[in-house]
C-alpha cells in the first residue's frame, strides 16, 4: 500500500497501539488515544508498553487493554506471540523504533502503519508521509506527531486532543496516605511538587537553584513536595545542603500515585521530563524548565496553565547526551531562580 491509500475503517474492529520507551513519550500518546475513541466507540483498542512504563496510563478507560513486555528475548517472543493470537485488524507503531516495528510486523495485523523513514520499511504494509504533512505545517509536537498517524490513515481529526491520565479512587486514597505519613499535615495546607532531577546533565538545573525555588513556594505558604527514584537521592542530599533542611520528598513512588500526588498539588515546578508531562496530563499547573530539549516538540500538552522556562542559545536543540558547544551545558546552567520565580508567581496568580 502507498501514502495515499486510507484504511478501511469501516473493517476495522480490533486496532493494537505500540508505543515503547519513555513515561513522557506514553503519555504523550494519549491524544492518538482519545481520538481513536471519539471515532470508533465500540472497536476494541489495545496498548502495547514496556512493563515498567504501563502503569502510568492505569485507569484511562479509553483503552480496552494494556498490554506489557519486557527486555529479555523470551519475554519479547511471549509477546510477539500473543499479540498474533489477537488478530488485530490495524497496527500502529507510534515510537519508530526497530522492537516496536518487529512488533507490530509479529501481530500479523492487516494493516501495518509506521511512518516513511522508520527502519526496515518492509515491516510495515502502509507507510505515511511526515505528521507535517497531515498537519500542514513544519513544526509539530509529539503529540502531533503521534496522532497524525490515526489521521493519515483516514480518521477524522481536526486539532489534536491534550493529554489526559486518569486517576483512580485507590490510586488517589494511596497518594493522600503517603503524603499523610511523609507530612503531618498535608490535610490542612496546599503543596507544590517538585521534579528536580532529568534523564541528562544538559536538562538538568542546579539543586542550589531548586532549593531557591522550594523557599520561595515556603513563603508563598506552599509545602514542596520533591518526587525522586533511589538512584536520585544525591540530589536531594544538594537541594538540603542548600536550603539547611531536609526536603519533603518521596522516593520510588509508583507512576500512578505520582499522578494522584500531581493532581492533588497547587502547582508543579520540575525539569523537562515525563514526570513533567505527568503533571500536565492531570491538569496541574505547570512550571517546565528546558535546556537543550527542543520546546516546540516536547512543552507540555495541556489546556491548564503552564509555563517553559528557557534561556535561548543558536545550538538549541541538541542531541542532549553531551554539550558539544560549550563543554558544559550553558543552555540549562543560565536558567536563573528569578525567572522561574516569577512563572510560579504568574501560574499562582492563573490558577486562584
Amino acid at each position: 500500500m502507498n501514502a495515499d491509500s486510507h484504511i478501511d475503517w469501516t473493517s476495522v474492529d480490533k486496532v493494537l497501539l505500540v508505543r515503547l520507551r519513555s513515561i513522557g513519550d506514553t503519555v504523550l500518546s494519549t491524544p492518538t488515544i482519545l481520538t481513536l475513541r471519539d471515532q470508533f466507540p465500540d472497536a476494541q483498542i489495545d496498548m502495547l508498553l514496556e512493563d515498567w512504563v504501563a502503569p502510568v496510563l492505569e485507569g484511562l478507560d479509553e483503552l480496552d487493554r494494556i498490554i506489557t513486555v519486557g527486555k529479555g528475548s523470551a519475554e519479547r517472543l511471549r509477546c510477539a506471540l500473543e499479540l498474533r493470537r489477537e488478530e488485530y485488524d490495524i497496527a500502529f507503531n507510534l515510537h519508530g523504533g526497530t522492537t516496536a516495528g518487529f512488533m507490530v510486523r509479529a501481530s500479523a495485523a492487516r494493516y501495518r502503519v509506521g511512518y516513511e523513514g522508520f527502519q526496515f520499511p518492509l515491516l510495515y504494509n502502509t507507510l505515511l508521509p511526515r505528521p507535517s504533512t497531515f498537519w500542514r505545517k513544519e513544526i509539530t509536537h509529539s503529540a502531533e506527531n503521534q496522532a497524525a498517524m490515526v489521521g493519515l490513515t483516514g480518521v477524522e481529526l481536526n486539532e489534536c486532543p491534550k493529554t489526559k491520565l486518569s486517576v483512580t479512587e485507590k490510586r488517589g486514597a494511596a497518594a493522600a496516605r503517603r503524603l499523610t505519613k511523609l507530612w503531618d499535615y498535608y490535610d490542612k495546607g496546599e503543596f507544590a511538587v517538585i521534579h528536580p532531577t532529568a534523564a541528562t546533565d544538559t536538562k538538568q538545573w542546579a539543586p542550589a537553584k531548586f532549593a531557591e525555588v522550594i523557599d520561595h513556594l515556603d513563603s508563598r505558604g506552599l509545602t514542596a513536595v520533591l518526587v525522586v527514584t533511589g538512584a536520585e537521592l544525591d540530589v536531594i542530599a544538594d537541594i538540603e545542603e542548600s536550603l539547611g533542611r531536609r526536603p519533603y520528598h518521596l522516593v520510588d513512588a509508583p507512576l500512578p500515585e505520582i499522578a494522584a500526588i500531581c493532581k492533588a498539588a497547587r502547582l508543579f515546578v520540575g525539569n523537562d521530563s515525563g514526570i513533567a508531562h505527568i503533571a500536565a496530563a492531570v491538569q496541574t499547573p505547570t512550571a517546565v524548565i528546558f535546556g537543550s530539549s527542543n520546546v516546540n516538540q516536547w512543552r507540555p500538552w495541556t489546556d491548564a496553565p503552564s509555563s517553559v522556562i528557557r534561556e535561548e542559545f543558536h545550538c538549541q536543540p541538541c542531541p542532549g547526551d553531551i554539550c558539544r558547544e560549550f563543554g558544559e551545558p550553558k543552555c540549562i546552567q543560565t536558567v536563573s531562580p528569578k525567572s522561574v520565580i516569577s512563572a510560579v508567581d504568574k501560574l499562582l496568580l492563573s490558577s486562584k
